[in-house]
């Protein structure tokens, strides 16, 4: 509709600077349909009654617009409209494929704005008219909205509206992205939007699976990023459209927020965010491990924490119990270390995603705290941080009584207990199952007034249940003080003489010659020998104790007495068990 009648009515040869002289002119003369001399009008009347705050571009010569429109007469009557079609007018401006009136009036109008027009007979069907529709010399009046604006020399343009303050990597050919978009037409009529559907829009990017002009949009894009892409149709839907929500030769306007981006090829992303001085260990495959991570997916979701449920994560590394990413980005980080490690999906959870946290083909980001790891196969790590302050001869060894203080606590420097809070050194025995195994192992060897650490994994500590206060499968760090030693007995050994014993043992205890011995006398005898020097109890025990466990095991008809027939040294009791085996 309202193509020109003859090419003599077209404006295709008026330079652009005597486009914008007309322009001004037809504004500055208002309405009506006369010049102010009284005759009648020689250009275009334009009347903008509705100009929108944004005009990012405004329509030229040779460009394609998309526009509705009302045409009456001077006195109202309507003889055309693109409304009562429920077409647009898509059309190039300015090429003699309008009336020049229209050509002239449509120039410098951005999308939305409102114009009225009045079009004098000789630019728009002269003297001739249009028969049946519109007579000789009609002056023309149009009301019209526009719509879409673009040139074939237009390319995709993209507009940051928000930029991450940090951003790992930028969208390339072939990666995979996720996205979340809100589609409109260039005047803002909404076509579509992917948070309408609850969920990302997931796809590869330059590989055909886009639009063309969506796949140049994304590129360079961060995660977390959100863009304004704007459209010409050649590079969206062109002729066609897309079904009845966008029209040809549409121009395409998308609000972009990147969730994530990652390629096929891409493998497990490392990034140290703190490493302890002095790391003699790395984790490696095979190793069990303690940590704390925050996880979160690319834009910063977060979708899990250990720290949430005031526990750390424990698992062996390298060994299938989680996902291969993580399995991957554990091995070689230290004790006490941070690092923050980026997954794939597929090295992740894939495709289709876990639960209602992660979704499908999602990259996620991991910030770690390794508290501790340790080997199923490790032994107890003992380093001497001072030497005794005087020559040692003699060291600790199993059944030996022996006093000293500790510190122990956690890896990562939570303190756990200390012999220093109650005042008085703690005391064992070594080798008598008082003590945990790795602790009762670091104590052994050491000499009077040496300190040492000691690092204790769980299987020699309080393994995989901990104990109160102490988490399960903890790495425990001891820092040991040996305050003092007591020689240790023989196994199965109360007592001992540091000679050879009495000649006639029942009668040194039978101190009142009655032929029978009660605890009394067993007691003062024995306790007699130890303040002599003659012989020593077992270390470690209260002596009362001992000495009546002593005197049980010589009371064999237990009737609260020894005689000479029930009296007998354990290493005679011991000879004899041994000719009975032969």
């Amino acid at each position: 509709m309202f193509r020109a009648v003859s090419p003599s009515h077209t404006f295709l040869g008026l330079p652009l600077l005597q486009l914008l002289l007309l322009l001004v002119q037809a504004v500055g003369r208002g309405l009506g349909r006369a010049s102010p001399a009284g005759g009648p009008l020689e250009d275009v009347v334009i009347e903008r009654y509705h100009i929108p705050r944004t005009c990012p571009r405004e329509v030229q010569m040779g460009d394609f617009v998309r526009y509705h429109y009302n045409g009456t007469f001077e006195d109202g009557k309507k003889f055309d409209s693109s409304y009562d079609r429920s077409t647009l007018v898509a059309i190039v401006v300015g090429v003699g494929r309008l009336i020049t009136g229209m050509d002239r009036g449509l120039m410098g109008m951005c999308v939305n704005e409102r114009r009225r027009l009045i079009v004098p007979p000789h630019l728009g069907y002269g003297s001739i008219g249009v028969a049946g529709l519109i007579p000789p010399d009609a002056t023309l009046y149009f009301d019209v909205v526009l719509l879409d604006v673009w040139n074939k020399a237009d390319t995709v343009q993209v507009s940051t509206l928000l930029h991450p303050a940090h951003c790992p990597r930028m969208v390339q050919d072939s990666d995979f992205v996720r996205y979340h978009y809100n589609g409109t037409l260039l005047d803002g009529t909404a076509f579509d939007t992917s948070y309408s559907r609850g969920g990302t829009y997931d796809t590869y990017v330059g590989s055909g699976w886009l639009i063309k002009g969506m796949d140049q949009g994304l590129l360079g894009m961060c995660p977390g990023e959100r863009r304004k892409i704007i459209i010409p149709p050649f590079l969206a839907y062109g002729e066609k459209g897309y079904g009845t929500v966008i029209p040809p030769q549409a121009s395409l306007v998308f609000h972009v927020l990147l969730i994530d981006v990652h390629n096929p090829k891409d493998t497990v992303q490392l990034e140290t965010l703190e490493l302890p001085p002095g790391c003699v260990r790395r984790a490696v495959a095979g190793d069990f491990m303690r940590y704390h991570y925050n996880g979160s997916l690319m834009d910063g979701t977060l979708f899990d924490s250990s720290y949430s449920r005031n526990h750390t994560y424990n698992t062996y590394v390298g060994q299938g119990y989680i996902i291969p990413g993580m399995d991957q980005g554990l091995q070689g980080a230290c004790m006490g270390e941070r690092r923050r490690i980026t997954i794939p999906p597929h090295l992740a959870y894939g495709e289709n995603g876990t639960g209602d946290k992660i979704p499908g083909s999602a990259v996620l980001i991991f910030d770690v705290h390794v508290i501790d790891f340790h080997n199923p196969g490790d032994p107890v790590e003992i380093k001497i941080l001072s030497p005794p302050p005087e020559t040692c001869n003699e060291t600790a060894k199993p059944g030996d009584f022996v006093r000293y203080h500790y510190n122990c606590s956690l890896l990562d420097g939570t303190k756990l207990f200390s012999s220093h809070d109650y005042g008085d050194p703690q005391e064992a025995t070594l080798g008598a199952n008082k003590v945990i195994e790795g602790l009762d192992t670091g104590l052994q060897g050491m000499c009077v007034g040496e300190r040492r650490q000691l690092v204790v994994p769980p299987h020699l500590a309080h393994g995989e249940s901990g104990a109160r206060g102490v988490p399960g499968s903890a790495v425990l760090l001891f820092a040991v003080e040996l305050v003092s030693r007591e020689e240790g007995l023989p196994t199965g050994y109360l007592f001992v003489w540091h000679e050879d014993p009495p000649a006639d043992l029942f009668e040194g205890l039978d101190l009142n010659k009655d032929g029978e011995v009660p605890l009394e006398e067993f007691s003062t005898f024995i306790k007699a020998q130890v303040s002599e020097g003659k012989g020593r109890l077992m270390p470690g025990q209260d002596p009362e104790k001992t000495i009546a466990d002593m005197f049980q095991n010589q009371d064999r008809n237990q009737d609260g007495k020894i005689t000479v027939e029930e009296l007998k040294l354990k290493s005679d009791e011991d000879q004899e068990r041994v000719h009975e085996e032969l």
